[in-house]
């Protein structure tokens, strides 16, 4: 099973700009997108004429016009979505489908965190909805399950290349990294990092401005959390950094894992 997770920056603009296609090419059985700033009628025209537009949809949309919206796609069968998290209805925030694959059913999310602000009301509704978020993960992480999206949290130094320059900094809290440290207290796993180990990067968010992106001055803030059964049968962890700045599609890059839900079958998880 490839799964790719992507914060297309508006699934209209990514369309415009490659992303798409991009995505297609991955070959992946599932694809979760973030902030996808779409009604579901401007999602199907984006989608139409892509290979995405054959794959099963599942689509939270923001009540705020252009704004957040998360969504999976996957070309298995899929499970009547849900499509809201416990206080954040019309959020655009999560979404959450069962898919079979091969005989085998994985719990996916796709989740966009609240980019936050320090001293507002911006960051209280992040901690509240992370605090959702850790409740739920708590109720899935004994099945095989990916959480995954944009959480907007750099956890370590390792996951910013200006660290320093931005600590007491939304993004880069204690309070804000405490909620992932929970995570994988608690048995969740950071593919990407589990596989990359303790050094710098692999980045996913550079900015549009100066020359953040050619001198990946970046911040690694997209994950894809695996439960235990899913952590033990993922392969080659990877950001799809573009080649050149030119050729990004989103101010994201994606991240692309393998699972061998056969090795899965096996273990008897």
């Amino acid at each position: 099973m490839r799964v790719v997770t992507a914060n297309v920056n508006g699934i209209r603009a990514a369309q415009r700009r490659g992303g798409l296609e991009w995505l297609a090419e991955q070959d992946a059985d599932v694809v979760a997108m973030q902030e996808v700033r779409a009604t579901p009628k401007q999602f199907a025209t984006a989608l139409s004429g892509s290979a995405l537009e054959e794959y099963a949809l599942a689509h939270s949309a923001s009540a705020t016009a252009g704004r957040e919206g998360v969504a999976i796609l996957t070309r298995h069968a899929m499970a009547t979505p849900v499509t809201v998290i416990e206080g954040f209805d019309e959020a655009g925030r999560w979404v959450e489908a069962e898919v079979t694959i091969d005989g085998r059913t994985v719990t996916i999310v796709s989740v966009y965190a609240h980019s936050g602000e320090v001293g507002t009301d911006k960051q209280m509704a992040k901690y509240r909805f992370l605090d959702a978020v850790e409740a739920r993960m708590a109720q899935l992480v004994d099945r095989p399950a990916l959480v995954m999206g944009d959480f907007n949290v750099a956890h370590g130094p390792n996951d910013l290349k200006n660290w320093k320059g931005n600590r007491g900094k939304a993004g880069f809290l204690p309070e804000e990294q405490a909620y992932l440290t929970r995570f994988t207290e608690s048995g969740w796993v950071d593919v990407v990092r589990e596989h990359h180990g303790d050094v710098p990067g692999p980045y996913t968010w550079w900015s549009w401005r100066g020359k953040a992106f050619d001198n990946d001055a970046g911040w690694r803030i997209d994950y894809q959390f695996a439960s235990p059964a899913l952590a033990a049968v993922a392969s080659d962890p990877r950001v799809g950094r573009a080649d050149a700045y030119d050729q990004r599609w989103s101010d994201h890059a994606a991240v692309v894992v393998d699972y061998d839900l056969a090795a899965l079958e096996t273990t008897g998880e």
